[in-house]
């Protein structure tokens, strides 16, 4: 959409009303959801409503629907559950109920509905919609609403908003809340293990899930589990005896003290039974005599705080789904916003139920191989990379290939899960793997050791780099580098690392020329809070620095409840990229993020601080304003802070906080380790094709640019990119890509702060039909 397009758009919507509601079972990152939609609709000039209790408050109507004001919605992006409440409406599933809800949205005038929840919810959505002819004709008839103001509300607008902790709706590679249950799941699997290791004990973790396994498996996966019970894939007739050795085998001949079995709430056998965590529990216990316990999660895994991509992810689908709504017609489909890689997309709401319904019935019908594929191309990966990683079977024949394993950079959080699924993924294929400590330093200085299976136990969990990592690039060791590859035959590197990692593997790539000991295939997996490698839209490591970022800040305004008007400047890590400043700054509704791709003069700020200024002269108490480190070589923290300070004397108050390296530390989200562990299986298949491909007369000899590469995700697929073709569009000087897809949220982050601001470069959600094949790609996710 042009600027243009979207100017004429706000003014045909001048005066139109609109409504928002949250149903069914809350889920966190619903409040996001609200704000975005209520912003965004005041923004383009429409009335907003908030609709209180979900269908129930659209059937009671009164002051159930009441209207919104910019400041109704301020400082809740970080609040758990819905501020709107959730409630299930028996009445609105009546033709009786739905003709009272049709009456009270034509009473506000609203004729664009907006409803977060599940699939229930927005089915019920969609009835409501194809009925709302005859509903206003019934009111007609009754006399209780004129046959003007039905001509005047003739057509209702309807788009959805998938809200469900389970993710277990067809089309959308996320659905909001997922993320975050995933979180309230791993703090306490990781809580757990530490009490398990001390015991020798086995745990039970039964997590919700009737009939979706997605958090089960993503936790087993993202934990290391054991073993998990999803009912996508009930276990074989003999499952205990295969378990009670599995977790024998952990203890025995890898040497664990403790075992960790997850278990979905709908989890079944083959003959559909039930499997009970209390079953399993006494099954270990009578069998193999350990001190089992059993934890059920409950709805702690809806409570808690939305991660920062839940906060993130709402935002962008909530504004979308304004642009949605008032540009629909008549003949437009009702649709769901969906997320297909970094992307809002526009799903048509029926097709997304027929699918999501077909997936129930495979398994009622015992087809559960197909009920997998039908979940989706990334939940199948997630099944079948956990099946790999969980059970060792020794590989048949051992192959004549080894490669070696290192860190390269400033360490990141989830590096230690890509290290893990890559050594175990190597050995099942028959590799022989070497870990490095130190990185190229390590490589030069032959600190090289050979890993095993159990090497890596544990490690999914754990943050920074236990391989060791450090900044040093290859180019003025290049003598001891060839001597260590020779000395230990290596067939391949693996670099998981930053743009070090990145620089590293080029200047080895173009040593080739002087060496031919470097012709081997050579991957980069990007692994650095900054986010800044060219290849790739994410790092493993930026999801967990966003975290730490987002939850500092939440303290930080936190502490200004009891303070009046404070403005806190906020300076985060990320080198010259922004991303780390742009991403916190959508997750904590910040004021301003000030960030070197965004170029700003001594005016910007000026407006800045007025702006603020004004909004502390109302009703908001608080400000926060992001800083990246090196946004500007003048307008440094303590200038912009001294500068906050000074105009907003007598005003508000400033502070400044440096956040630090803190943004490098804690455990692993849930995204990094299974992005980290999803990229390390696939470098290892990626690496045993070229390896195949380019042995030779009793060595490997590869020197085409296709087998020193950089693997990321690049909007939904994930992708080998030679690092001579990245080298072209990569800034050297700043050390980060030429081009950088996360700066069109720049507009949308200031637009919720109510700057003034154009959306000319933001992109409208494309319609994008939901088939078994378009499903069938792996999302990362």
């Amino acid at each position: 959409m042009s600027l243009m397009d979207l100017e004429k758009l706000k003014m045909t919507c001048a005066g139109r009303a609109m409504a928002v509601l949250t149903s069914g079972g809350d889920a966190q990152g619903m409040n996001a959801a609200i704000r975005a939609v209520t912003r965004m609709g005041i923004y383009v000039g429409a009335k907003v409503y908030l609709i209180h209790e979900g269908y129930q408050g659209l059937v009671d109507g009164e002051d159930n629907i009441k209207l919104a004001h910019w400041h109704s919605v301020t400082n809740i992006i970080q609040l758990g559950g819905t501020v709107i409440g959730s409630a299930r409406c028996k009445a609105f599933m009546t033709r009786e109920g739905r003709v009272s809800a049709a009456f009270n949205l034509v009473k506000k005038g609203i004729t664009n509905l907006c409803v977060c929840g599940g699939d229930g919810s927005l089915t019920g959505a969609n009835i409501f919609r194809n009925e709302w002819s005859d509903l206003l004709d019934e009111l007609v008839k009754k006399g209780r609403i004129t046959d003007t103001m039905a001509k005047q509300h003739y057509n209702l607008n309807i788009v959805g908003l998938v809200g469900s902790i389970d993710n277990d709706f067809c089309g959308t590679d996320m659905t909001i809340g997922a993320d975050s249950a995933l979180h309230r799941i791993m703090e306490i699997i990781d809580a757990i293990m530490t009490t398990a290791q001390s015991h020798q004990r086995a745990f039970v973790l039964e997590v919700m899930g009737r009939h979706c396994g997605y958090l089960a498996l993503v936790s087993a996966l993202a934990s290391g589990a054991d073993w998990v019970f999803i009912p996508e894939a009930p276990p074989q007739e003999g499952w205990e005896d295969n378990m009670c050795a599995r977790l024998k085998g952990s203890r025995t001949s890898g040497g664990s003290r403790l075992n960790i079995i997850i278990v979905a709430e709908g989890a079944i056998d083959i003959n559909g039974k039930p499997i009970s965590s209390n079953y399993i529990k006494d099954l270990v216990q009578e069998r193999l005599g350990y001190d089992t316990r059993v934890t059920v999660l409950g709805h702690v895994q809806r409570g808690g705080i939305p991660s920062a991509f839940d906060r993130m992810l709402s935002s962008i689908l909530g504004v979308e789904a304004v642009v949605a709504l008032l540009e629909a017609s008549p003949e437009t489909p009702a649709c769901v916003i969906g997320l297909s890689g970094n992307q809002a997309v526009r799903l048509p709401l029926v097709e997304c139920v027929e699918m999501t319904k077909l997936v129930q019935t495979a398994m009622n019908e015992k087809r559960f191989d197909e009920a997998i594929k039908l979940r989706g191309g990334s939940f199948e990966s997630n099944w079948n990379i956990y099946k790999s990683l969980a059970f060792h079977k020794p590989p048949q024949s051992k192959s004549n290939f080894s490669f070696a394993i290192l860190n390269v950079g400033a360490p990141a959080a989830g590096m230690n899960s890509a290290v893990r699924s890559a050594v175990r993924s190597g050995l099942s294929h028959g590799h022989k793997v070497y870990g490095v400590n130190d990185g190229f330093l390590g490589l030069a200085d032959g600190a090289v050791f050979e890993m095993e299976w159990h090497s890596v136990a544990g490690w999914t969990g754990q943050g920074s780099s236990l391989l060791g990592t450090k900044r040093t690039l290859p180019n003025s060791h290049l003598e001891k580098i060839v001597e260590t590859i020779t000395k230990f035959k290596i067939s391949a590197l693996l670099v998981i690392g930053g743009f070090e990692g990145y620089q590293g593997v080029l200047e080895l790539y173009e040593a080739r020329t002087h060496y031919d000991e470097l012709c081997i295939p050579m991957v980069v997996i990007p692994a650095t809070i900054s986010n800044n490698v060219p290849g790739t839209f994410f790092s493993v490591g930026t999801d967990t620095a966003v975290n730490c970022a987002m939850e500092s800040c939440d303290k930080i305004k936190q502490s200004a409840s009891g303070t009046k008007r404070r403005v806190f400047v906020v300076e985060t890590m990320g080198g010259y990229c922004g991303y780390l400043a742009s991403a916190t700054g959508i997750a904590v509704g910040a004021d301003a993020a000030y960030i070197f791709e965004d170029p700003f003069n001594i005016l910007d700020l000026k407006t800045n601080v007025e702006h603020l200024s004004e909004k502390m002269k109302k009703d908001v108490q608080r400000g926060l304003i992001l800083r990246n480190e090196k946004c500007h070589e003048n307008y440094t923290t303590d200038f912009i802070h001294k500068l906050y300070s000074s105009e907003g004397k007598n005003i508000f108050d400033c502070r400044v906080n440096v956040l630090g390296h803190l943004q490098q530390g804690g455990a692993p989200s849930p995204f990094d380790r299974n992005f980290g562990t999803k990229l390390g299986v696939k470098a290892i298949e990626w690496f045993s094709e070229k390896l195949t491909e380019n042995y030779r007369q009793g060595r490997v000899f590869a020197n085409s640019p296709e087998t020193a590469c950089v693997i990321g995700l690049n909007r939904k697929v994930v992708s080998f990119t030679p690092v001579t073709e990245l080298k072209e569009i990569t800034d050297f000087e700043h050390r980060m890509p030429k081009v950088e897809w996360w700066l069109k949220l720049r507009p949308m982050l200031k637009m919720l702060a109510k700057y003034q601001t154009s959306f000319n470069e933001y992109v409208p959600g494309e319609i994008e039909h939901v088939t078994q094949r378009s499903i069938s790609i792996d999302s990362g996710f």
